[in-house]
């Protein structure tokens, strides 16, 4: 809930007269508040950037006060949806349930789904990290077949290093993401394994993004804070660059 109109479009101009057409091997895409999709939509018309959402509804259009429909961030031009952010969770009660629910629809819809899980800091010292990435992962992706999974992003998002200026080591991240890769492959298989990007989320900066985007299961960023300031976000996207080889 960051920006109003003109620091948005403002923002999405700089990225997209920085980035003028796709990146080979590296996809960029910016989430803005709801009010403000369709004015960044033109403001990153013909760039190689993408737009996306930060929630969903998954009923269809209709007396849902206070909600905003799939079928409307597609019509404005979303491509991409995040679904099942910890703040989601924590703050507005969001279940795996509905999570699952949300991603199912946005996934018929054409919509590709950045799927956020993760753990909280009491749950890390307790020891119960894989236990709860595991029950978060059966519970939203609940219903999603193997061809329906190539339409997710799953991002790690350890609810510790969000928003506090603390960042997973790059030993934790990568720890975490293997073992999502893992229940991956257990669940559908190791093609779909290998081909789901697993994206690091908790206080990406330019001067992490590149020993994070190095580890072999860290496939890309879902970047908070520094993705509101053009010289903070695009070093991320050039690391990502660097990353791809």
């Amino acid at each position: 809930m960051n920006l109003l109109g003109k620091g948005a479009t403002e923002l999405a101009g700089a990225l997209a007269a920085a980035l003028p057409e796709p990146l080979a091997g590296v996809e960029v895409a910016v989430c803005p508040a709801f009010p403000y999709l369709s004015a960044v939509a033109k403001a990153i018309a013909g760039s190689g950037i993408e737009l996306g959402a930060q929630n969903a509804w998954h009923e269809q259009p209709g007396a849902f006060t206070g909600e905003v429909a799939l079928d409307m961030l597609v019509d404005v031009g979303c491509r991409w949806v995040i679904l099942g952010h910890s703040e989601r969770r924590l703050i507005f009660g969001e279940s795996d349930e509905l999570v699952s629910k949300k991603a199912r629809a946005a996934s018929a819809k054409g919509l590709s789904v950045i799927l956020c899980v993760g753990e909280t800091l009491s749950q890390r010292q307790s020891g119960a990290t894989e236990r709860v990435l595991d029950a978060q992962m059966q519970g939203s992706l609940a219903g999603v077949d193997q061809a329906g999974l190539e339409r997710f992003a799953i991002a790690y998002e350890p609810v510790w290093a969000i928003g506090t200026g603390v960042t997973a080591t790059t030993e934790q991240a990568e720890s975490a993401h293997l073992h999502l890769r893992r229940w991956l492959e257990s669940r559908y298989n190791l093609e779909s394994a290998a081909a789901t990007r697993i994206l690091y989320g908790g206080s990406v900066k330019p001067q992490n993004a590149q020993s994070l985007l190095e580890q072999p299961n860290v496939d890309g960023a879902l970047v908070g804070g520094a993705s509101l300031k053009v010289d903070d976000f695009l070093p991320i996207i050039r690391a990502a660059q660097i990353a791809n080889g």
